[in-house]
């Protein structure tokens, strides 16, 4: 089996993106208590503005499978990277696709792309508790814990820092 085909979101994926992504977010228990956040994922167009959504799909019938935001520093929605660093954000797996190689081909995606920039390091947050599943995803790909950089945007949401350093 062939696995997902990772490509730029055009505006035709933006509703797409934007349930995929709720949904996904949902699902892991990330929405619970929180107020406005829904609304900020769902605003594809938004952070298309400011970075490059990117959207895995299946290559034999084209139905979109995950998604994930790649942003540079200066971005409105980058929170960590600095200088000459990468950042990606908001990645989602639909819940239904969840297995089957679609977060590590956005991650992947997100690496190559950072590689190709010639950025020193690519930097996510994941919030802490997590699914240990998401945090073997990430050490598969190189990113290693960097507590000097967690942090709390709103109570009771505590964010850990991961980075992968790249060989541009």
């Amino acid at each position: 089996m062939t696995g997902p085909l990772v490509r730029p979101a055009v505006p035709a994926d933006y509703p797409a993106v934007a349930r995929l992504i709720v949904a996904a977010y949902e699902a892991d228990g990330q929405l619970k208590g929180e107020n406005g956040y829904a609304d900020v994922l769902a605003d594809v167009a938004g952070r298309a503005a400011h970075g490059e959504v990117l959207v895995a799909a299946d290559p034999a019938t084209g139905q979109l499978l995950g998604s994930v935001t790649f942003v540079l520093p200066g971005s409105p929605y980058a929170e960590l990277c600095g200088p000459g660093e990468a950042e990606f954000r908001m990645l989602a797996v639909d819940p239904a696709a969840q297995g089957r190689g679609t977060g590590a081909a956005l991650v992947g995606a997100c690496v190559a792309r950072a590689t190709e920039l010639g950025c020193t390091a690519l930097v996510i947050c994941v919030r802490d508790g997590m699914a240990e599943s998401a945090h073997h995803l990430y050490r598969r790909h190189g990113f290693t814990r960097t507590p000097h950089l967690d942090w709390t945007p709103l109570p009771n949401v505590h964010l850990l820092a991961l980075r992968h350093p790249l060989t541009p």
